[in-house]
């Protein structure tokens, strides 16, 4: 879905500039129409300056025009030849403190399990170090006594997807982890 640039600042200047109904500017600018309300009362956004539309090449005169004699029209941006930005892909993701210990479990699972997976794939999936699955794979870890291979799925550390992603494009097959799973009884019996 569309979304103009500066959609507080562009409802401001079609609130002051157009006859356009709340609801039509709501839908337009991707606000709520209690917000658009807001906006009008002067309660929310008063130092914002309005942001042209129109002069801008998101919408086109015409189009302002036929939206404002007919209220229940909707606002059309004007089609463009640029490319449509992309979302930023996800940063790395929280792990709260408490599951931070079962990183290294997950990580001999993977290495056990999945020898196909580069360093920087296991290090993408469960956000650790290069150095940590180095010491784990050489057993050389300050804590290898300890370790036990967990599936990382399982320990909420990934989701299935990613993990079975990051399987196929090493080359592995992404249900022999399931096999696996179930035959060293890390799944609950039900």
């Amino acid at each position: 879905m569309h979304k103009p640039l500066m959609p507080k600042a562009t409802a401001v200047w079609l609130i002051d500039n157009t006859a356009l109904s709340f609801n039509q500017i709501a839908e337009f600018c991707n606000l709520h129409i209690l917000e658009i309300q807001a906006i009008a009362d002067g309660e929310v956004g008063a130092g914002i300056v309005g942001f042209d539309p129109i002069n801008n090449s998101q919408i086109s005169r015409e189009e302002l025009e036929k939206c404002e004699n007919d209220h229940e029209r909707k606002l059309q941006f004007l089609k463009s030849n640029l490319p449509e930005p992309k979302s930023n892909t996800k940063g790395p993701k929280y792990i709260p403190l408490s599951k931070r210990g079962d990183k290294p479990n997950g990580i001999a699972w993977l290495i056990k399990f999945h020898p196909e997976l580069k360093d920087n794939q296991i290090v993408k999936l469960i956000g650790t170090t290069k150095n940590t699955i180095l010491k784990i794979r050489d057993r050389s870890h300050s804590n290898i006594n300890n370790i036990n291979a967990k599936n990382p799925v399982l320990l909420e550390l990934c989701n299935q997807e990613d993990l079975s992603k990051a399987i196929i494009k090493a080359g592995g097959d992404p249900n022999m982890s399931e096999s696996q799973s179930i035959l060293s009884n890390e799944i609950p019996q039900l």
